[in-house]
């Protein structure tokens, strides 16, 4: 069900203290904490004795100590304390997964620990430029599968009827669309030329009157995606453009993070390359962005209770080409992780 050998996004750094604080990712129980000098710990929240969840403890010198008997378990999940007994016994161990904190996230590796790498963790360009601004983060838990998540952000057609009073626009509902495959996922784009900017962007954009737009919508594996939003003024888009003074670039990280089957984790981040130091346009952003996101949250779960409880199969549209695709192309890389592991 699940592609493991990958890093997924846990929580925002700043949720994350010197406190116990559970987890479920990808149908496992963790713990996270902090210890004193900063470091994140990710561990399997469940002591070996009678396993009691180890997030009903407490912390004790950067070790977490059970609440029913006093085990304690440091960072790698080796237990370094028995209180009850002669010795500590040999199996009292607990799986420690890796962590890392960038771009303002806890990024946890869920698979093999020995294949862990953090430059594998996607690259934000112009993160530490100071001409562009981006969103401290936000998220929200949705009750379907992540997967519907996925087959969304590779849907740039369900704005011009799901997100009709913010990101619909002349040419949404209809314009062609080209799909590409990359060696990381899929990107579904297209230009709409000489039409009004949304109403979202309408006040965002360096320049006055129609505009040429692109949506470039991407989704890596297993479940990030890369929304990127140009807008030209008209005549001056597509394929070819140039980036000039008056180019408005607006890119939305989306990290998908499957709690179980059923329901997932959704966080995000908003970076643009205007007005860096206007508060007032990032809190307008992150506003019409989170209204925008629980729309689609009301439209997906309502999706996900319809097919798990179809009496007739659900049908296939032309625009659900890179969703399926994607799909399938998941299904293989989890398949072959899987026949590695056995």
């Amino acid at each position: 069900m699940y592609l493991r050998n990958s890093w997924y996004v846990a929580a925002l750094s700043s949720e994350i203290a010197e406190k116990l604080t559970a987890l479920r990712i990808l149908d496992e129980n963790i713990v996270l904490y902090r210890t004193e000098g900063g470091e994140a710990v990710a561990l399997e929240d469940s002591c070996p004795h009678r396993r009691l969840p180890l997030s009903k403890g407490r912390l004790l010198n950067d070790h977490i100590e059970c609440g029913y008997h006093g085990l304690q378990f440091d960072r790698s999940g080796q237990c370094v304390a028995a209180p009850t007994q002669d010795r500590i016994p040999p199996s009292a161990t607990v799986r420690s997964y890796p962590v890392v904190d960038r771009w303002g996230l806890l990024w946890i590796w869920m698979g093999d620990a020995g294949l862990s790498d953090d430059s594998l963790i996607i690259n934000i360009k112009n993160f530490d430029n100071p001409d562009w601004k981006i969103t401290t983060g936000d998220a929200l838990t949705f009750a379907c599968n992540y997967l519907y998540l996925t087959d969304n952000l590779l849907d740039p057609s369900h704005v011009a009827w799901v997100h009709r009073v913010s990101f619909a626009a002349p040419g949404t509902d209809n314009a062609p669309l080209e799909i590409t495959e990359t060696d990381k996922g899929l990107v579904v784009h297209r230009w709409m030329y000489d039409n009004k900017p949304p109403l979202f962007y309408e006040s965002l954009v360096r320049f006055k009157g129609n505009c040429d737009r692109l949506q470039h919508y991407e989704v890596q594996y297993p479940c990030t995606a890369i929304n990127r939003s140009v807008f030209s003024p008209a005549g001056k888009g597509g394929p070819n453009y140039a980036t000039d003074e008056l180019t408005y670039m607006m890119i939305s990280y989306n990290f998908m993070t499957p709690i179980d089957a059923n329901n997932t984790r959704y966080h995000w981040l908003h970076h643009r390359n205007t007005d860096p130091d206007n508060k007032q346009v990032t809190a307008a952003i992150i506003s019409g962005v989170k209204s925008a996101f629980l729309e689609d949250r009301d439209v997906l779960e309502a999706v996900h209770t319809g097919i798990a409880n179809e009496t007739t199969p659900h049908l296939n549209l032309g625009l659900d080409a890179a969703s399926l695709h994607f799909r399938r192309k998941l299904e293989k890389l989890i398949d072959q992780e899987s026949s590695v592991a056995s």
